[in-house]
């Protein structure tokens, strides 16, 4: 290096200084790394021996480029410490820049600089000092954008936003357009810079959502962007469907849509929004069809309850019930919309009807039909080849899912099945997926296989398979007093009821269980309060089910949510006592503290998900069908007791005990409530969850 006058000695300062503060970065045992970091040593210092002996360069020149070498480190520096940057990137990202720094010396573009190099060096290049004047300066902004979009595509439009005249804009727009067709459609509609690139886009899909965006339904014709673009249907065909005078036909489109795109599915092409498709289907399902038919659940003519379903085909159908599970009562899948699927074929064939669906949401639908005890009809409309070729379809193949939603439906199914020769196909088909998981090393299918063998084993105690020890889970056959009990000891219970024409009864009868010396009973405005005696102290708190039309019921509820948080007393035991239509209200109002929880409503079994998103842990009771006053009281007269005598629940015991209290009548219906230990599908969210 020649003698350096003083007044640049500074500049040489700051990129040594920059150069040691990189040194940081390399591990002192990385040979590898600290050999790059030699060569880019080398080529800063071969940069900087340049800017020194070029004779052509005035003072003001040799001032500019070493303060530029500076900025290449000091950005460099900055990008790696946010993360958007490697340190294997260095040696390149200084040669990049000397290569810059000729081009502009050279009075050419620096453009071919940013073609050549990766996001991450374009970006440490672009505002540096000795280059932003070049002539190419534009463009290679513009060429960022482009490769920051390419890596970051659900962010195109909020980059051209800010760059709507990019040079690569028209190509994006169109991307984006295949990408995130909503977003697009947002965009579309805005009266900037933007949009209007939008609407003049020169291509059809682009076309046909500028279309869209600038009518009040637009919307309504997403689930068919695919067919649009395809030309296989037109906007004028589905405009007529929109009204609510013809909104039946807009449910059958959807259906017809769903079907051909389920088959294209199955060949790996994925439509176009093909997930607002299925939004759109569950919605009008549930509005139109679900809602009604739930609404009339009292109604005994069920040909006046169910006639909004005679115009319906097999197909809709079968879509109302997998689009709809979470909604539909009991009774609107076991007297309507199943026995109507078959009615009108001449030889009622379950197998076939599957196949023209493409088998879409078939393991959702043999789900259903097991947990509403169908199951063993829906066999029997197969022929035995094909019921176990079913069978064995609904068991494979859960390792590929990205979530746990099919194995938990599995796991809920072999729990409401009571053929013994259905029960060992599923096991020996689990048994087989375990083999073939293991032998490809699939880490996630032995997982889930390994669980639910050991799950389902765990059902017949002959093979003494204890499921807390072996998965690493709370007990599942007993519930101890201590998880129950608060710090002092006390045991808080909570029951929601609700102020419709049933609940007054049913809170009444509660009322009177209790009224046996054992238990004091306080009358508040807005609910009551049930305390033992003797015993363990328990208290059960109950909302009083005062009028639902004028929302009272939900306020006193929210009352008492309030004093019991105001009292600092955590609710260990929470009931639900209303029909299944109120069961959602309930849900939203679960407290995280909640270690037993009791469904009473009619297809409570349906909603293990929602319950233990909120308590992971908890053990449930639930029925599949209907719930019955008597059946819950019973349930809850037991608990409470056994948890005032200072008692574990044992699940087992307790159930055989309860058996035997029940009356022939109510027999039936009470083999359709799920105890903890037999909530298969909620036992294997619980252990997978621990496993992971």
């Amino acid at each position: 290096m020649p003698a350096i006058p003083a007044m640049r000695q500074l500049h040489h300062q700051y990129i040594i200084e920059s150069q040691k503060k990189i040194d940081g970065f390399y591990a002192a045992s990385d040979s590898i790394g600290n050999l790059k970091k030699r060569d880019a040593d080398s080529t800063i210092f071969s940069i900087r021996l340049e800017i020194e002996k070029n004779k052509f360069f005035t003072e003001n020149d040799k001032f500019k480029w070493l303060r530029s070498t500076n900025e290449i480190l000091t950005g460099f520096i900055s990008a790696y410490q946010s993360r958007l940057i490697h340190l294997s990137d260095l040696q390149q990202t200084i040669l990049a820049f000397s290569k810059a720094m000729h081009l502009e010396l050279a009075i050419q573009s620096i453009y071919p600089v940013f073609e050549e190099n990766d996001l991450a060096i374009c970006n440490v290049l672009v505002d540096n000092y000795g280059l932003i004047d070049n002539s190419g300066i534009g463009k290679s902004r513009d060429l960022i954008v482009w490769k920051f979009c390419q890596q970051h595509p659900e962010q195109i439009l909020s980059m051209l936003s800010k760059n709507p005249n990019n040079e690569f804009a028209d190509t994006l727009i169109i991307q984006a357009a295949f990408h995130d067709p909503e977003k697009l459609y947002n965009y579309a509609a805005a009266p900037n810079a933007l949009g209007r690139k939008i609407q003049s886009a020169n291509h059809p899909l682009v076309q046909i959502i500028g279309q869209l965006s600038v009518t009040k339904t637009g919307r309504m014709y997403f689930p068919f962007l695919d067919k649009l673009y395809h030309g296989t249907i037109s906007i004028d065909s589905i405009t007529p469907m929109l009204t609510d005078e013809h909104a039946e036909k807009y449910y059958k489109q959807l259906v017809a849509t769903r079907i051909e795109y389920s088959k294209r599915m199955q060949q790996g092409d994925t439509a176009l929004l093909v997930g607002v498709l299925t939004a759109k289907l569950r919605a009008k399902a549930i509005e139109l069809y679900i809602n009604d038919i739930n609404a009339l659940h009292e109604l005994k003519d069920l040909k006046i309850r169910f006639k909004k379903l005679d115009s319906l085909n097999a197909q809709e159908l079968y879509y109302l019930a997998v689009m709809g599970e979470s909604e539909m009562y009991t009774s609107s899948f076991v007297s309507g919309v199943y026995p109507r699927m078959f009615q009108n074929m001449q030889k009622p064939n379950a197998d076939s009807l599957l196949n023209c669906l493409n088998d879409d949401y078939f393991k959702k639908f043999i789900k259903i039909s097991a947990t509403y005890n169908t199951l063993d009809d829906l066999l029997k409309k197969m022929d035995s080849v094909a019921a176990e070729k079913r069978m064995r379809s609904f068991v494979d193949g859960l390792e590929q899912t990205k979530s746990l939603e099919e194995a938990v439906d599995v796991a809920d199914s072999y729990a409401s099945i009571y053929q013994p020769a259905l029960r060992t196909l599923i096991l020996q088909e689990v048994q087989k997926e375990l083999t073939r998981n293991t032998t490809t090393a699939n880490s996630r299918g032995i997982k889930i296989y390994q669980l639910m063998q050991d799950i389902f084993l765990s059902i017949d105690t002959a093979n003494h398979i204890d499921l807390t020890a072996k998965l690493g889970i709370p007990p599942v056959y007993t519930m101890p007093l201590k998880r129950l009990q608060d710090t002092s000891g006390r045991v808080v219970m909570q029951q929601f009821f609700y102020g419709d024409k049933d609940g007054g009864n049913v809170f009444n009868a509660f009322v009177a269980g209790f009224q046996n010396g054992k238990w004091k009973i306080v009358f508040k405005p807005e609910w009551v309060e049930i305390s033992s005696k003797t015993g363990v102290p328990v208290t059960i708190f109950a909302n009083r089910p005062l009028d639902a039309e004028k929302d009272l019921d939900e306020k006193a509820q929210n009352s008492l949510i309030s004093y019991l948080k105001e009292q600092q007393l955590a609710a260990t035991v929470v009931i639900h006592r209303g029909h299944s239509y109120h069961l959602r209200s309930t849900i939203e109002k679960l407290s995280h503290s909640a270690q037993l929880i009791i469904l009473g409503s009619c297809g409570g079994y349906q909603n293990l998900n929602e319950v233990l998103d909120i308590c992971p842990d908890a053990h449930i009771i639930s029925t599949k069908q209907v719930g019955t006053g008597v059946i819950n009281k019973g349930l809850i007269n037991e608990i409470s007791e056994k948890l005032r005598l200072q008692q574990d629940l044992n699940w087992p015991a307790l159930w055989n005990d309860l058996a035997k209290q029940i009356t022939p009548n109510l027999k039936e219906t009470f083999e359709d409530y799920v105890p903890p230990h037999k909530n298969l599908g909620a036992i294997f969210i619980m252990a997978f969850n621990r496993l992971m």
